[in-house]
């Protein structure tokens, strides 16, 4: 066990001054390095630059932890967001936690309920069963049996989000200068002020606990899926005690060796849940991670962690299964690509057909094909999906300049679908994925 993350403003100003005092010495240096360098000696300085970068990025928010460390599992989720040598460095936030010590427990807990854990419940696991960047996870129960979890906020995270995010846009403005690979600045305000919003809004326990209770009614009738009851008398905003699930998370149930068909079950629960939640409900769990899916042994799912969630527009849906269903078209619906990504404001309107052909489509053309593979079939083995594809720096520069701007609801609708195949192709399942919004077979156009 360890203390809580640095909460105090001058420690936490001196990481981040340090880091933007780095990454602008290492930006002046790669310019300055770069006017005797051959072609190909340049390329692989770029991409040791690029690594350097993430490096100082992630280091920085690793040092502050908290609300900083949140935002960089967030930001490595953006596809097309990062030079790929940046998004890797920002992922390996996903593995780095800061567990509280009982001391802090006891205290968080008499502070929000005026009683410490001896008091409050039957009995209290001292040591949390699940940690992460914002909190972690202690299991109890109650004098009549029932199992809880019980989420507890590290201190001084709410206190920490503005400094934080002012961090981040400082280090990214950093970072952007003269590089033709990070989205216009307006793009990457846009991406921060929603990570910002969304921090926010998870760091309110009692909000997630409605958002609980909210997806727990939305799914009632759905008998494979499973989320959790609150306790609202034992919760608070930095308190959440919900019932307890049983269940293995996504590499102890596959080190269970399950058959075939418990892949391919469990793959189309997941892949129905999501369609279902984006195209009727309008409405995603925003903070994908296989930690947030129980492997229940009757072969129910269970759905933890709601306390990042999007509700999303019928305008953006309908693009979005536009844009798909065009892309499926054998040749490629161009035209009305165009028109959805028009509607979508990823494109400007003075883009002509002509660049959009030539130019953007050129660039996008990887990370479109691997988004739409499990469509162009009516059913598809997600073992057999590839990697997701790393497009050439050049063609990630040419579609960075073309970017117009993005809707508020893109980042979250793209960090659940990547979050969605990691965990399809993890099962190596086999799944339906005909559907009535998205195009489901290969077609032709007239």
């Amino acid at each position: 066990m360890s203390d809580a993350p640095r909460t105090g403003r001058l420690a936490r100003g001196a990481i981040a001054g340090m880091a933007v005092a780095r990454a602008g010495a290492a930006q002046l240096g790669h310019k300055a390095a770069g006017l005797t360098r051959s072609a190909e000696l340049g390329e692989q300085a770029r991409l040791a630059h690029e690594v350097k970068l993430g490096r100082i990025l992630f280091g920085a928010m690793n040092q502050l932890k908290g609300t900083a460390l949140k935002a960089a599992q967030l930001l490595s989720m953006e596809l097309g967001f990062f030079p790929e040598a940046m998004r890797a460095q920002l992922a390996r936030a996903h593995y780095q936690v800061t567990p509280l010590n009982r001391a802090l427990v006891i205290k968080l807990l008499r502070q929000e309920f005026g009683r410490g854990p001896d008091e409050l419940f039957a009995q209290f696991e001292p040591s949390a069963f699940a940690a992460a960047s914002l909190g972690q996870v202690h299991g109890a129960t109650l004098a009549s049996g029932e199992a809880l979890a019980v989420k507890l906020q590290y201190p001084g995270m709410a206190a920490s989000i503005g400094s934080d995010m002012a961090m981040l846009r400082t280090l990214l403005q950093t970072l952007g200068r003269g590089s033709a690979s990070l989205p216009k600045a307006a793009i990457i305000e846009r991406v921060l002020a929603d990570i910002e919003l969304k921090l926010a809004e998870e760091l309110d326990y009692s909000q997630e606990a409605e958002q609980l209770r909210w997806f727990r009614q939305a799914y009632a009738a759905r008998p494979d899926l499973v989320v959790p009851q609150t306790f609202p008398l034992l919760s608070s905003k930095r308190v959440l005690a919900m019932q307890r699930l049983a269940g293995l998370h996504l590499n102890e149930w596959l080190a269970s060796q399950p058959s075939q068909t418990q892949r391919d079950h469990f793959g189309q629960v997941l892949f129905d849940t999501f369609v279902y939640s984006l195209f009727v409900l309008r409405r995603l769990q925003a903070d994908p991670h296989p930690g947030n899916y129980l492997f229940m042994a009757d072969g129910r799912l269970g759905l933890l962690d709601f306390g990042c969630t999007k509700q999303f527009s019928a305008a953006f849906c309908d693009g979005i299964g536009l844009a798909w269903s065009a892309l499926l078209c054998r040749p490629i619906d161009l035209t009305r690509v165009q028109q959805a990504y028009l509607a979508l404001g990823l494109i400007a309107p003075s883009l002509s057909s002509a660049e959009f052909r030539e130019q953007l489509m050129p660039a996008l053309a990887a990370t479109q094909a691997w988004q739409t593979a499990p469509f162009g079939a009516a059913d598809y083995d997600f073992g057999l999906l590839p990697d997701l594809p790393r497009p050439e720096p050049a063609l990630q520069q040419q579609a960075v300049r073309y970017l117009h701007s993005l809707a508020p609801e893109l980042p979250f609708f793209d960090r659940a679908y990547l979050g969605l195949l990691q965990m399809l192709k993890a099962l190596r399942a086999r799944v339906r994925t005909r559907n009535p919004w998205i195009g489901s077979n290969v077609t032709s156009t007239p």
